[in-house]
């Protein structure tokens, strides 16, 4: 999961970036309504964390944009403003979910779980793929029964991975996803992280390497092999 923060106050922005770090979310940061739509043309987001008041266009701006993009991103508004009607004028520009300043970083952090739950109606909030059990809730992942143990990096990678339905992910796919803006195109990074989950999952190797495309969830019988030693 990525999410874009619209914050102009710089330990506010950095201290919500680090706390969804830790829940193995990716985050980048827009201080001014420029940047942010700057971003928002270069990077598909899972969510916008989004500042109604901060400099250049409004974060009201922000919000009509997104909804006139027709990306679908859901936006959750954050604002010092607790007064009914703002809320209200909140949700009527597109917003998803409204929280209020000050707030706790757990309640932030499920908020959007729920909005992710929501926004996919079909998909079981537990997601299940050859003998996977992944559950982003509880940040808990098994195989066939078995407790696997995983860095915030490595569910990241592979909550792509199975949320992709055995279908394949690029390498920079993943790293748009599953790492922020600062992560240098060129980086092993990825093919790291895939040997290690890999190795953690366990034999026979669920990931499988596509040579020249990307990685994906061996579901075929037969298929969990294939390409693993490439990495």
């Amino acid at each position: 999961m990525r999410v874009l923060i619209v914050e102009d106050e710089p330990y506010m922005a950095e201290a919500i970036r680090d706390g969804l770090r830790l829940e193995a979310i990716a985050a980048d940061i827009a201080g001014d309504g420029d940047t942010a739509l700057d971003m928002l043309g270069i990077t598909t987001y899972d969510f916008a964390v989004l500042d109604r008041d901060i400099p250049g266009p409004s974060g009201d701006e922000i919000a009509r944009h997104i909804v006139a993009s027709g990306s679908g991103t859901p936006i959750l508004m954050l604002t010092a403003a607790d007064r009914l009607d703002d809320k209200v004028s909140g949700f009527g520009l597109g917003a998803d979910d409204y929280l209020t300043k000050p707030f706790e970083m757990r309640e932030l952090v499920l908020r959007l779980r729920a909005l992710d739950r929501r926004r996919a109606h079909a998909r079981p909030p537990v997601r299940e793929i050859a003998g996977l059990r992944l559950d982003p809730f509880r940040r808990e992942v098994y195989r066939d029964g078995r407790y696997v143990a995983l860095t915030r990096k490595q569910f990241a990678v592979l909550e792509v991975l199975v949320a992709a339905e055995g279908g394949v992910v690029s390498a920079e796919e993943l790293l748009e996803r599953a790492w922020d803006e600062h992560a240098d195109p060129f980086t092993n990074a990825v093919r790291i992280t895939v040997s290690a989950l890999r190795k953690r999952l366990g034999e026979p190797w669920l990931i499988t390497t596509v040579p020249g495309v990307g990685y994906r969830i061996g579901t075929a019988p037969g298929t969990a092999h294939e390409g693993a030693d490439r990495g």
